[in-house]
């Protein structure tokens, strides 16, 4: 019967001063082990140095961390140096001038010191060892530095009971990789032990009298290195991209498949590569276990292969259906991932349908070919700066039915009641399973709104029952979901029981790069005047910049729209951001001059924006003088439906236009002139036509425009902004 030995250290506060990496290596709670084990009365007597041995021949445990930040910048500590080798000095203490002192970087990490640091080992036999070693963690004082003090506990539990413990654990899990190139941590390893004894002898002896002719001097001698493996732990999964074509019609066309039939086609291709790669591991079980799941036990769900299907998403007339596939193969799976690949190209999955009478193929078949284009994956959140903090499902989560059937506390209800998000009881307990979800698939992330429904979050989606044909789920467990997260997370983001059966597919909401937008919960005075609450935003983002950067250091004209000097800047180019009030919306938008322009921004650019990302983490409040004290809440923009944001031909002022120069009297129409050019400026195509009196103006387009159009004078303070009239 598995077991597993788990040892929690706690620390007295709530900071870390080791070097490296975070979480404290598996290495480093070995040292702490033995030297709490040598300090007892008895010293490290044969019953310890047996466990201890034991310890260090166990596969690599799983760590359990809360999560940490880098504290205040670092301090130096100048140390005498210890490098004394021949080939500096040749060992010689009299010439250690002539080296340069150590310099040690000291920066803590801070993090919840409530949360304790979970090392988990799986083992199998006897007890005994395991036991040893939980009165050996009763012993342990500190853990990283001499300041960082410590204690553990040692616990002996089964194994579903651990990874229970795992699922409800508030921080980040570390898994070990058997490959791949995630976090490297040292671990004990066989003659780990012997390799600290022999470094401690050494110790005591790295100073020896040497005669030299009549003199002698004293050498130095670093003590050998103790002996650690490496290991990466949170591996990324290898991702093998399939495209479903019918391979014999000319050009190899694509051969979409119903969105609502996922878990079918799931099932189809599963037993087509269990069938192929079977026999080649002499029916041992394995595939069955890591592709089927048949006979897997809660420890085995990290190894199982995924099969994703990737409906067709990323343009509002995409019609869902699938024509790739996804295959995800965990780092530690014991089957190869080009074992895995071969096992999938090829697939039939459909068979070629003929005419019964004259034998003609009436229609090609369809199979799986490895795809060079890969662009798919980015919409589903995967890749470099493709994360997003809202993400919706695109196939329902399947959800224990059970959550549906429990009463719901009245006054939680009430309470959802005044802030008008009233839930049944079916979607309150559903919105709980939601949350337990995330923890079963080790997303730790801080989740700050969830929200669910039968009907899809986008057009031309299916209903969550229609997914229920074919597969082990009632249409009451399935449930299309939205889920917004307190941070931006990348993909790919699977939930839910049908999760390995090709259900629970989410995508993020598209996003304008570039745009922070803040939601005005309250506070707001009816007659608030835009341009004061366009130059209270703009002090306000200043003043959080300028505390971020350090008041020594001069806030960027991108902030500030003004040069070093104090001076508007004229460049003529628009480098500095736009304030924008959307009272219509009741919002507050701070957009980037590269997303006015139409471009992609530059690298300055792109440092800015993770400035004032780290800047506006906690904007909460806004003091706007008359205009309110508002309430603020940071929310995230649907560029495909946003009024100010989707595409259109047609766009039409949502506040008034101001002209960039006067109006001359020589009879032309210089307001058109004007907002003509512009429109150049911007970095947008000619528009057909220009319509309005005054400062209320229509633009027609040949082509569908992407907002945000803004434009005069005032742009910058929330001027000139026109809606694309969707609602």
């Amino acid at each position: 019967m598995t077991r597993t030995l788990i040892i929690s250290v706690r620390f007295h506060d709530g900071r870390y001063h080791g070097a490296g990496d975070w979480p404290p290596a598996p290495a480093r709670l070995f040292q702490a082990l033995v030297a709490a084990a040598a300090r007892s009365r008895l010293g490290l007597d044969d019953a310890k140095r047996e466990a201890l041995k034991w310890l260090e021949n166990l596969d690599v445990p799983t760590i359990a961390a809360p999560a940490a930040l880098l504290g205040q910048p670092d301090f130096k500590m100048y140390v005498p140096n210890n490098d004394m080798d021949a080939s500096k000095v040749g060992g010689d203490l009299r010439k250690i001038g002539k080296i340069r002192s150590a310099i040690k970087h000291i920066r803590p990490r801070l993090f919840d010191a409530t949360v304790p640091l979970l090392y988990v080992w799986r083992f199998d036999g006897d007890e005994s060892q395991a036991k040893c070693i939980c009165d050996i963690a009763n012993g342990l004082y500190q853990l990283g530095r001499g300041v960082d003090m410590s204690w553990a506990v040692g616990e002996l539990i089964d194994a579903k009971r651990a990874e229970e413990q795992l699922s409800g654990y508030p921080g980040a899990i570390y898994r070990p990789s058997q490959g791949g190139m995630g976090l490297a941590l040292d671990c004990p390893d066989s003659g780990s032990l012997a390799s600290l004894e022999t470094r401690h002898k050494a110790n005591a002896m790295r100073f020896r009298h040497v005669k030299d002719g009549r003199k002698i001097r004293t050498e130095f001698a670093n003590a050998p290195k103790p002996h650690f493996r490496a290991v990466a732990y949170n591996s990324p999964a290898a991702r093998l991209l399939f495209e479903m074509r019918r391979t014999t019609a000319p050009g190899a066309p694509f051969a979409p498949w119903p969105l609502a039939s996922a878990a079918e086609l799931v099932r189809t291709l599963r037993d087509g590569a269990y069938a192929k790669l079977d026999p080649y591991f002499n029916g041992s079980g394995v595939v069955e276990k890591v592709l089927i799941g048949r006979n897997a036990t809660e420890a085995d769900k990290t190894l199982r292969i995924r099969i994703i299907p990737l409906p067709s998403i990323g343009h509002p007339h995409a019609d869902r259906g699938i024509r790739r596939v996804l295959v995800e193969v965990p780092p530690d799976c014991p089957i190869r991932a080009d074992d895995v690949a071969w096992g999938f190209a090829g697939l039939e999955v459909t068979a070629p349908v003929h005419d019964k009478e004259t034998g003609e193929v009436l229609s090609s078949p369809v199979e799986l070919v490895r795809a060079g284009d890969d662009s798919m994956l980015s919409h589903y959140g995967i890749g470099k700066n493709k994360a997003s903090r809202v993400w919706y499902s695109v196939t329902p989560l399947a959800l224990p039915e059970k959550a549906a059937r429990r009463r719901i506390d009245p006054a939680r209800l009430h309470e959802e009641a005044k802030t008008g998000r009233e839930r049944t009881d079916e979607q309150q307990y559903a919105c709980h399973a939601v949350i337990q979800a995330l923890r079963h698939a080790g997303r730790r992330e801080k989740v700050t709104g969830i929200r669910v429904q039968r009907e899809p979050f986008y057009a031309k989606g299916e209903r969550a029952e229609t997914f229920a044909a074919g597969t082990r789920f009632s249409k009451h467990q399935l449930w299309h979901v939205e889920i917004e997260f307190a941070q931006p997370t990348s993909g790919p983001l699977l939930l839910g029981n049908g999760r390995y059966g090709g259900l629970g597919l989410m995508a993020p909401v598209p996003q304008v790069e570039g745009v922070l937008a803040f939601s005005i919960m309250d506070g707001l005075h009816p007659d608030a005047e835009p341009l004061q609450l366009a130059r209270a935003l703009r002090r306000a983002v200043m003043a959080r910049v300028q505390a971020k950067i350090g008041a020594q250091s001069q806030l960027p004209v991108f902030f500030t729209g003004h040069e070093a000097d104090g001076s508007t800047a004229r460049s003529g180019d628009h480098v500095h951001m736009a304030y924008v009030p959307d009272l219509a919306r009741q919002r507050l938008l701070l957009i980037a001059p590269h997303v006015i322009e139409h471009r992609h921004p530059f690298k300055k650019e792109r440092d800015h924006l993770d400035t004032l990302e780290r800047a506006l983490a906690d904007f909460r409040e806004l003091r706007a003088g008359r205009t309110g004290k508002l309430k603020l809440e940071r929310v995230d923009i649907d560029a495909d439906a946003d009024p100010l944001f989707a595409a259109s031909d047609v766009w039409t002022t949502a506040t008034p236009y101001t002209p960039t120069r006067h109006a001359k009297r020589n009879g032309r129409d210089s307001m058109n002139d004007d907002v003509l050019l512009e429109v150049q400026r911007r970095q947008l195509p000619v528009p057909l036509a220009v319509e309005g009196k005054g400062t209320d103006l229509l633009l027609q387009f040949r082509v569908a425009v992407p907002g945000p159009v803004l434009l005069g004078k005032t742009m910058h303070f929330g001027g000139g902004l026109f809606s694309c009239g969707m609602e």
